[in-house]
């Protein structure tokens, strides 16, 4: 499955995934509206396409047949020697199929090849699945903060990987 760095022809496609995702992962916390809130709030296309241009920044679209079905946006300070995992999202119509992995294997790479030594990965607590992935690839709990969505405070867990990246899991 091809991975690659996102252009601005893919602006739609991740809104799309956000959009999805937060759906079918947070149906009994979030309503439609307060789902569809957050995503505009977080990944304007204006925001994606300035994301796509920042030095210290990198998002990467999964593809299968040409479409995109799932993405990781990443961010790091080199001063601090800190990665950031912001989001992993897969489109729930292929999730379970590795895509999850991969592109979390290659937003690893990616932030081991500018010198990161921890990864942090953020994930609401009332996401179930999200915080097992993080677990189950070897991310250690750190701690919780709170995140705002749609005027709303939600805990959020914090994950953390050390250096050297090597991914545990299935």
């Amino acid at each position: 499955m091809p991975i690659r760095t996102a252009t601005e022809d893919d602006t739609d496609a991740i809104l799309q995934i956000a959009q999805q995702s937060w759906k079918t992962d947070y149906p009994e916390i979030l309503t439609r509206e307060t789902a569809e809130e957050a995503v505009t709030d977080w990944y304007t296309p204006e925001q994606i396409v300035a994301e796509l241009h920042k030095s210290q920044a990198r998002i990467l679209v999964a593809e299968r047949e040409d479409t995109v079905i799932g993405f990781a946006h990443a961010t790091w300070n080199n001063t601090e020697g800190e990665g950031y995992i912001l989001r992993i999202y897969v489109h729930p119509e292929h999730r379970r199929e590795n895509v999850g992995r991969e592109l979390l294997e290659q937003t690893c790479a990616g932030l081991a090849e500018q010198g990161i030594e921890r990864i942090n990965a953020m994930v609401l607590v009332e996401n179930k699945p999200g915080n097992a992935f993080y677990e189950r690839f070897g991310f250690e709990h750190a701690d919780e903060r709170e995140t705002i969505i749609g005027d709303e405070p939600h805990p959020e867990n914090r994950y953390v990987l050390e250096r050297p990246f090597e991914l545990d899991g299935d």
